[in-house]
């Protein structure tokens, strides 16, 4: 018989914690089994748990916040679809942003349905960045695609397994669409240990508290957060806020293209409306709605409770309106490979927009991009190809009481940078400078964080280089007179010739082991006037080596 649920404080949060630690091994179970330097060094992959209704309860600690909605549009799809066919055994798979809740192709989610007694009582999930999923380009990663179909193999919803049994021909199917079966595989299988243990543990769970007690938390949980959210939107002044960012292009010929937001607040109802925004673009940089509600659902929680859990709560207490075909809620077949740099700039917009009323919680403009780098080429010792993908991070905006962080990911991501000694050891690269960017932060009294420079050469063979960047035209902005951070840059050096600038979305170029490409990814925007800077802080500065005496003179001067 189950227990009856005791709904004080102490009782929630332990079992919020379990629940919490079960998505956290799961993450750590990918991290540690996975084959690709993308997952095993980066981390870019995340972990969840459902309920039967497709709500998110938990997403693991060191989740990504992009993966946020996703997750969650996966199993609602499942549901939709497969219903009460859904058995014991069971474990789904998908991809596509338009049929299937995905965010972008090279994003493979996995579901795993959990029963209690013949009960369905929810779904571990995970999703995971794979290094490359076929398409017109290696890793889908180049500007300029103009559709999805080329950005690689859409998964709808499919059992992968069924009634615990592999769908061996689904598998083949999938690895033989990809350029590099083997490392697929060993991160598909990582995924499906994940899912497993996900089920076990949770199995465990409902055993010890039973399932009626473990639907009341989950509602709980739920509610809880729910009431939270609505509690911190209400203490932002009722109003209407507005602001417009653009990103530098799509790789495909169009330019400056506009997301606006206006914020309609009153009590504890709030209003994200994109309806200023752009129509989706041929470029692969558009937004799914669900992209978009990530990226605003993290933003406002950022802003005003940052301890708030990720759940459906969340959702629950935020409305978004986008117009359907529009940059930031677009329809099939717009491709969308590249837009998490969008994602970050749809925080830019909710923060600028929210500024005023937020002066202590927000900060400068970030990097605002995903600075992407793929390498592929024939190893030459193994004969074997590999692809070599990392999203670069960048400055961090200047903050009310600090400087902003060097050299990071920012907002919606959550992965590291991969050190030298695993690119060097896994790929026929040599990494020949990896550093800060001086004089990349831009000035303020909290000054902007510093981009990152990392050049790379192939050695003793040609390879290909493709790269995205984004706020290489348009500058990350300061606020409250804070000015601006650098731009990001490509560029091609060989000994004894001038240094060759490439486009910010730089497809295909061809490399000798002669050549190195440099990767410049954009600062950061500062924090207040420059000019309130203190002495000791600009001598901290200098000593630093990351800003010149002449970049400290020039924004400093009238310095008290």
């Amino acid at each position: 018989m189950s227990r009856k649920l005791p709904l004080d404080p102490i009782s929630l949060e332990i079992n919020w914690n379990g629940l919490k630690s079960i998505a956290d091994e799961c993450f750590l179970t990918i991290m540690r089994s996975a084959f690709s330097t993308n997952i095993k060094e980066r981390h870019d992959h995340s972990t969840a748990i459902a309920d039967a209704q497709g709500r998110l309860i938990v997403q693991a600690e060191n989740a990504l916040p992009i993966h946020l909605a996703s997750m969650s549009g996966l199993m609602k799809f499942i549901l939709k679809q497969y219903g009460d066919t859904i058995a014991p055994g069971d474990m789904f798979i998908g991809n596509d942003p338009h049929v299937a809740g995905g965010t972008h192709l090279p994003d493979i989610n996995l579901a795993m349905p959990v029963f209690h007694r013949d009960q369905l009582i929810g779904f571990v999930a995970n999703i995971v960045h794979h290094a490359d999923v076929g398409g017109a380009a290696v890793g889908s990663m180049s500007g300029g695609l103009d559709e999805i179909f080329k950005e690689g193999l859409r998964i709808p919803i499919v059992r992968l397994f069924s009634n615990g049994v592999l769908q061996d021909d689904i598998m083949r199917l999938l690895l033989l669409n990809m350029r590099l079966p083997e490392e697929r595989k060993g991160d598909l299988n990582a995924q499906i240990a994940a899912a497993k243990l996900g089920n076990r543990r949770l199995g465990e769970f409902l055993e010890a508290q039973g399932a009626d007690y473990t639907v009341r938390v989950f509602d709980e949980i739920i509610e809880r957060t729910n009431r939270r959210m609505r509690a911190a939107i209400r203490t932002l002044p009722n109003g209407v806020y507005e602001f417009h960012d653009v990103m530098d292009d799509d790789g495909a010929g169009t330019e400056d293209i506009l997301i606006a937001v206006e914020i309609t607040k009153n009590g504890d109802d709030i209003l994200f409306d994109f309806a200023g925004s752009d129509s989706q673009v041929p470029g692969n940089f558009n937004l799914t709605f669900n992209a978009t509600q990530s990226a605003v659902c993290f933003a406002l929680k950022a802003l005003l409770d940052p301890d708030v859990p990720n759940n459906q709560g969340i959702f629950d207490a935020i409305r978004i309106e986008a117009p359907l075909g529009s940059f930031v809620n677009c329809v099939t077949p717009a491709p969308v490979a590249m837009r998490a740099n969008t994602c970050q700039r749809v925080v830019d917009v909710v923060i600028g927009a929210l500024a005023d009323a937020l002066p202590e919680q927000v900060v400068g403009a970030a990097n605002g991009a995903n600075t992407s780098a793929v390498f592929t080429g024939i190893d030459p010792l193994s004969g074997k190809q590999y692809v070599y993908l990392e999203t670069l991070g960048g400055g961090m905006g200047g903050r009310a009481t600090k400087d902003g962080k060097d050299g990071v990911q920012v907002n919606i991501t959550n992965t590291s940078n991969l050190p030298v000694e695993a690119i060097e050891m896994e790929y026929p690269l040599r990494v020949e400078d990896y550093a800060l960017i001086e004089d990349s932060g831009g000035a303020g009294t909290h000054r902007g964080g510093m981009g990152i420079r990392r050049s790379i050469r192939p050695v003793g063979h040609m390879c290909e280089f493709n790269g995205v960047g984004e706020r290489f035209r348009h500058q990350p902005w300061g606020i409250f007179g804070g000015t601006s951070g650098a731009q990001g840059a490509f560029h091609i050096e060989t000994h004894d010739v001038e240094k060759v600038s490439l486009t910010s979305k730089a497809s295909r170029v061809k490399l000798w082991p002669e050549n190195i490409v440099v990767i410049s990814t954009p600062g950061a925007g500062g924090y207040g006037t420059p000019k309130n800077r203190t002495k000791d802080a600009l001598r901290q500065d200098l000593a630093s080596g990351k800003f010149t005496e002449d970049f400290l003179n020039k924004h400093y001067k009238n310095n008290t």
